[in-house]
């Protein structure tokens, strides 16, 4: 029987998603708590793997099991065996074409920055953070710029094993809410560090160091070298990831601190994202 599982992690303790040696990551943690619910060895493939100091809102992870358990028994099984930083949020048997990461159709990932002179103690592991004062007109701008079909070299890590560096950014935005700045993306795929180096150079627009236009220059002359430097993990989350909806996947709760959906924006600038979600 196939099973899919929506999971939810506060990534600041954890060496990543992808197991390790270290055997401290979300998926070791999330493998083992899952055996011992089924009483064998489960082994787990999830929507999209995040680095070490990055949270997901919404993973989607699906595994094989011959183990007939109700879907809330995996659900409170597998929490008792987790530390509190994850939770398994739903559980579904479903067929066994889908797969958590090949079904999925788009990826969105939320960047919560923090801006203010003076560093935030409580959130240092849930933020990412800059001193001086952002234009917010210049960065929703440079996001325009990114929204469609490009060779995304410029944003791509060093140790980045994709075939090819060209993606889909669906949906880009940039909003204030008081002293944060968040950016959303969605794509229909992101590479290594795509995200954190994408808010990177959004700030070096948004302190002045280059006009948004610079952004699309990035693109064009595809150098990893010409972009900012790679910004925080804190501050980045996998918020949701979309896939037909023939699978009827169920919805995620709403998380807090960083939904701000009732909260009005200072500014707003959002294509619409393409394609179904759930």
């Amino acid at each position: 029987m196939r099973i899919a599982i929506g999971v939810s992690y506060d990534g600041s303790r954890f060496d990543g998603w992808q197991s390790q040696p270290s055997k401290n990551t979300v998926q070791d943690r999330l493998e083992s708590a899952l055996s011992a619910v089924a009483a064998e060895p489960v082994r787990v493939s999830a929507a999209g793997r995040t680095d070490a100091g990055v949270h997901a809102m919404a993973q989607v992870v699906h595994f094989d099991s011959v183990a007939h358990r109700e879907d809330s028994a995996w659900v409170r099984g597998a929490n008792a065996n987790l530390p509190p930083e994850i939770a398994v949020q739903w559980a579904v048997p479903i067929d066994e074409a889908f797969h958590a990461r090949f079904s999925a159709v788009a990826r969105s990932y939320r960047y919560v920055l923090y801006n203010h002179p003076v560093r935030n103690a409580l959130m240092s592991r849930h933020v990412g953070w800059y001193h001086r004062p952002l234009d917010l007109d210049a960065m929703c701008e440079a996001t325009r710029l990114i929204v469609g079909e490009h060779d995304f070299t410029a944003f791509r890590s060093s140790e980045c094993q994709a075939r090819t560096p060209v993606r889909h950014m669906k949906a880009a935005s940039a909003r204030a809410f008081g002293p944060f700045v968040v950016f959303d993306f969605t794509a229909n795929a992101f590479l290594h560090h795509m995200v954190r180096n994408i808010v990177g150079s959004l700030v070096y627009v948004g302190k002045g160091k280059h006009s948004p236009e610079w952004i699309s220059g990035l693109l064009l002359a595809r150098e990893r070298r010409l972009a900012a430097p790679t910004f925080s993990p804190a501050g980045l989350y996998l918020a949701d990831v979309g896939y037909p909806a023939q699978w009827l996947l169920p919805a995620f709760a709403r998380m807090m601190p960083f939904d701000f959906s009732e909260v009005s924006a200072e500014t707003c600038v959002k294509t619409t994202a393409e394609g179904e979600t759930r």
